[in-house]
């Protein structure tokens, strides 16, 4: 496998990301769309999630594609980002139709970044409004680290950030990750700048890093959160044709990224989540190894996303916590 031409979630065709957020208040909102309605599953393995609409998509229920998916900050307030993407979407002619209407439907899922510096003594939620202007913002091309949904996301001791990433696979089919990368854990090794993910890395993606360790104990007692203060929301897409199932097991399988590129994952204070989606564009010659490849391409694109999320981090006024190159890159 090799990263697609963007290195990026979109180079699953017909899919856009779009990106808003406010760095007064540290925190924002990404949208995913695609050129039509899409597949989708999710699979929950955090202790304390936060979502929209996830139960639409299990495989008995009566909606089999969604409009768009929506990662936000801001906890609770921030599920109603969902909300401004609808009203966009319902003026553009999308959604689910019922009787002369159209109902968009757009799941979503929510990271804690309420004690990250930025001022949160709104009078009203902000998060209505980014969602809309995040899908104005929709383009096949968008940027990483402090932006969107990762605008106001920490780690263990570093700033977090928006990443994503893709391959091409042998048979032709393409897979991305994109991921608000927010955990209780760390994601580099130890003291150093080594990333968990180093050894899935390509091309130089997140500093060329080199596998760190050995890993150590003592940094638990440290852990950034208190019960329900973090989480890591991603998704995972191709343009393989699945089901909604065969995409749930996608997403299922992608969870091993996250565990190989963040210490400790899925913990009780995490809502850690990860959508699968389809375009259906190429169908599978052998549907049994291909779902392997699936998943294990999807994970691979997972681990190396959440490294690019966090290298890409930029400094903003008031930070809590210093970026992966303010404390191992010398960045100012």
């Amino acid at each position: 496998m090799k990263p697609g031409a963007l290195n990026l979630i979109t180079d699953v065709a017909g899919l856009q990301v779009g990106n808003a957020g406010d760095d007064n208040v540290k925190s924002g909102t990404t949208v995913l769309i695609g050129d039509a309605p899409f597949v989708a599953g999710v699979h929950v393995m955090g202790g304390a999630p936060g979502t929209r609409e996830t139960d639409l998509l299990a495989p008995d229920k009566v909606v089999q594609a969604v409009d768009a998916l929506v990662l936000s900050g801001g906890s609770a307030y921030g599920l109603d980002a969902a909300s401004g993407v609808v009203d966009g979407l319902r003026k553009m002619g999308r959604g689910f139709a019922v009787h002369d209407l159209r109902v968009p439907i757009v799941p979503s899922a929510i990271l804690f970044d309420l004690v990250n510096g930025g001022d949160k003594d709104w009078v009203e939620n902000p998060y209505r409004k980014l969602g809309l202007a995040a899908l104005k913002n929709t383009a096949v091309d968008f940027a990483l680290g402090s932006h969107g949904a990762g605008v106001g996301a920490t780690t263990m001791g570093l700033k977090g950030g928006l990443g994503s990433a893709s391959v091409v696979l042998e048979n032709g089919v393409t897979v991305g990750a994109l991921v608000a990368v927010n955990p209780v854990g760390s994601v580099t090794v130890g003291e150093g700048p080594e990333f968990w993910a180093a050894p899935f890395e390509m091309n130089g993606e997140f500093g060329a890093g080199k596998v760190g360790g050995p890993y150590d104990p003592q940094v638990e007692p440290t852990l950034k959160a208190k019960l329900g203060e973090s989480t890591t929301v991603a998704i995972v897409a191709t343009d393989a044709v699945l089901t909604q199932a065969q995409a749930t097991r996608m997403a299922t399988a992608a969870h091993d990224g996250m565990a190989r590129a963040i210490v400790p994952s899925h913990t009780p204070f995490d809502g850690d989540l990860v959508f699968g989606v389809s375009t259906g564009k190429i169908a599978l010659s052998d549907p049994e190894l291909d779902a392997l490849r699936l998943g294990h391409a999807a994970a691979v694109c997972l681990s190396r996303a959440i490294a690019r999320g966090v290298y890409e981090a930029k400094p903003k006024a008031d930070d809590i916590f210093p970026t992966w190159a303010q404390k191992f890159g010398g960045e100012k």
